[in-house]
């Protein structure tokens, strides 16, 4: 079965860092490219960050480029996003994926709250 579950989220003060983890079951995160997303109820998702599949590009929103790390191991077969240097407006609900496919490789998210 294909699951995707995040964690790591938190409420910090602006200036602050977390560290999300998205551990992948029923399938290879080398197999695939990965995104990180930021959920809006109602609204489209928004992407924030993408990992090829060799594990070595990476892209970023402009928005959080210079802040943001995503990384990934393949031996714990899970996803990161490092972020550092948190404002309020990046809060919200933070998800993996892989694009393209249906939702079983959609994850439930984990809040983020920065918070003044």
């Amino acid at each position: 079965e294909v699951r995707l579950v995040e964690s790591g989220g938190g409420s910090v003060q602006p200036g602050g860092s977390l560290r999300l983890s998205c551990v992948a079951s029923g399938f290879a995160v080398s197999s695939y490219g990965m995104s990180w997303v930021r959920l809006h109820p109602g609204l489209e998702s928004e992407w924030v960050s993408s990992i090829d599949k060799e594990g070595t590009g990476r892209s970023y929103d402009d928005a959080v480029k210079g802040r943001f790390t995503i990384s990934r191991d393949d031996a714990k077969n899970t996803l990161y996003l490092q972020m550092d240097n948190l404002p309020p407006n990046d809060t919200g609900v933070y998800s993996c994926r892989v694009p393209g496919h249906g939702l079983a490789y959609r994850g439930q998210g984990t809040q983020v709250t920065v918070y003044s």
